[in-house]
């Protein structure tokens, strides 16, 4: 055996369990750490401008790969507690990510030391596993086990703790030795599909729900072989986006309050049964679950029992790996199709085809301030099929979903449900790093966009490039108004006839000059038919400096953004493409 220090034989494990791209920032009680991965090297670091940044970008790569895990790592106190907006934003989205933080030394812990945070309890609740490590010797166990937890199952995040003294002690390993733990998923059985699929078969109007189990599974191409081969619509959750492609004909759409479709949401309210694969019914998909639920029979396949009847309770509920599913139902059904034992589904494949063709929205304005529609029909035609989307929370988020086209899995990177902002910019740059020499695009409104201005300088100075753009609805200054006595009601417009200059965020900064200030390149358009030229000149400078290129849209203050409370209230909110431009429209609360 060779006895090393805990560190040294840490960094031997991660680079044999594959995970060797690295984000965060050095500090007294990680340092050990740190000079350890110096010394063995094999572990790409990239410095973030803040911790809370470094576990975004460790987020952002995990989701961009297939398999990969990022690495977040920083040292004791607040850095482990910066890290917990990162932890819950991965683990609310079943994200692996493994965060790992200096300590102080262990006879320090109960003696209220400098920066000794009792981060194992913080951190607990939003993690499938936080371990501080008290005894050297547990290292590799620790690595061993947070490899096979965030794989096994539903995945997550992990942190581990590692005191200063465990970190320096010496311990007997060899990493030959060293084999990761075998990676545990259920899977369904034969007789609860044959179950799931006669309840299917029985029906008139049956649609899959796909969920991001499906990615997460990677089981993509599974998904689109059954839709084909049963002949029925898929509707894709946000989290599930870009599982079957925008432009397949049985793409029928998504569902929801508010990243949604029009024509999903009433393919739904049509639909009798329904086979969710690997999703939550989260609420913004689900809306009133008397309205959602009525009248369908329900399926629900997810990796995690308690899953199961969490939202509401199915009629046949299957715990099992959404891979796993899918290939024992493409068996079942291959075996019905050579028996002459499917129904025909045509005609309602061609009803949910007709909706789809008639209820799009309507995005050819020419209004100056331009209005987002707008925005999302330039992107759609000037970035291809091969484009990564990154954003997280607002209405850049849900205009969007709404808006734009996804073509494959792992294309629209989103933190769905924690949907903290500050998220997408260091997000797109961990992107970057799981996708190298891809086109990514990350989209903002101009709140979000404040909160990581600051992390616009480790793109520029690792030469990460992708585009940022920022739609500009000149929300500060709501809030700016907000707090000179304005009442924050659904309909702003008042608010915003005071707001100074469209080109500050409302505290008098310049986007623009900030980012160009930190070593990157941006763009401001305040005119629509200047957008696809914005756009190609990004591309351009994208490709020549190798940086972040912010691109900045001045937005009208106030526009219709389809939002409601139930499923069939969205359609109120409508902008419908064979509707006039002059037709009236709502507006609704501009919630950046």
């Amino acid at each position: 055996m060779t006895k090393m220090r805990t560190v040294d034989a840490a960094v031997a494990i991660l680079a044999k369990e594959g995970a060797t791209e690295a984000f965060g920032l050095p500090g007294a009680a990680i340092n050990p750490f740190y000079a350890a991965m110096r010394e063995h090297g094999g572990i790409r670091h990239t410095l973030a401008r803040h911790v809370e940044g470094a576990s975004h970008m460790a987020d952002g790569y995990s989701r961009a790969q297939d398999g990969n895990i990022g690495i977040c790592i920083g040292t004791s106190g607040p850095a482990g507690t910066d890290m917990i907006t990162g932890l819950y934003a991965a683990w609310a989205d079943s994200i692996p990510m493994l965060c790992i933080t200096g300590q102080a030394p262990v006879a320090k812990l109960h003696k209220e030391d400098f920066q000794a945070v009792d981060i194992e309890s913080i951190a607990k609740p939003v993690t499938k596993m936080a371990m501080t490590v008290l005894e050297p010797g547990q290292v590799p166990g620790a690595f061993q086990k947070a490899f096979a937890l965030m794989r096994s199952g539903r995945p997550g995040p992990v942190l581990l703790d590692l005191p200063f003294d465990v970190q320096m002690a010496e311990i007997e390993f060899d990493i030959d030795a060293y084999e990761p733990l075998p990676v545990e998923k259920p899977k369904a059985s034969r007789t609860q599909l044959e179950k799931a699929l006669n309840l299917l078969t029985a029906s008139s109007r049956p649609l899959i729900v796909a969920g991001g189990g499906v990615i997460n599974a990677r089981a993509s191409e599974q998904l689109v072989e059954l839709a084909e081969l049963l002949n029925i619509p898929v509707i894709p959750t946000l989290m599930g986006w870009g599982s079957i492609p925008d432009d397949h004909p049985l793409m029928a759409g998504m569902v929801g309050l508010q990243t949604s479709h029009r024509y999903g949401n009433e393919t739904l309210l049509a639909s009798d049964f329904v086979i969710g694969i690997g999703n939550r019914w989260a609420n913004r998909h689900t809306g009133g679950l008397e309205k959602y639920t009525a009248g369908r029979t329900f399926v629900h396949v997810d990796i995690e029992p308690t899953q199961i009847g969490r939202v509401f309770s199915p009629d046949l509920g299957i715990t099992s790996d959404a891979g796993a599913a899918l290939d024992g139902l493409l068996e079942l059904v291959k075996e019905r199709q050579r028996d002459g034992k499917l129904p025909d589904y045509a005609s309602w494949v061609a009803e949910c085809a007709q909706r789809k063709g008639s209820l799009q929205r309507k995005t050819h304005f020419e209004n100056v301030p331009i209005k987002p529609q707008r925005v999302y029909q330039e992107m759609n035609r000037s970035f291809g099929r091969d484009t990564t989307y990154v954003t997280t929370i607002g209405l850049s988020q849900i205009a969007g979903a709404q808006m734009l086209h996804v073509y494959g899995p792992r294309r629209w990177i989103n933190a769905g449900q924690a949907g903290p902002l500050g998220w997408t910019g260091p997000a797109a740059l961990g992107v970057v790093r799981g996708k190298p020499d891809e086109t990514v695009v990350a989209l903002s409104g101009d709140y979000d966009f404040q909160f990581m201005i600051e992390e616009l300088a480790v793109g520029a100075q690792f030469n990460l490039p992708y585009i940022h753009v920022v739609v500009n609805n000149s929300y500060l200054g709501l809030i700016r108004q907000a707090q000179r006595g304005f009442k924050m009601e659904q309909n702003v417009s008042l608010a915003f006839e005071n707001i100074n200059s469209p080109e500050t965020d409302g505290y008098g900064v310049d986007h623009l000059k900030v980012a160009e200030g930190l070593g990157c390149k941006a763009i401001r358009v305040k005119n629509p038919d200047d957008l696809p030229a914005a756009f190609e000149k990004a591309k351009a400078l994208m490709g020549e400096f190798r940086v972040p290129v912010v691109v900045e849209v001045i937005l009208e203050k106030v526009t219709n953004i389809s939002m409601g409370t139930e499923l069939d209230n969205v359609n109120e909110f409508e902008d419908l493409a064979e509707r006039s431009q002059d037709a009236p429209t709502a507006t609704v609360a501009l919630l950046d």
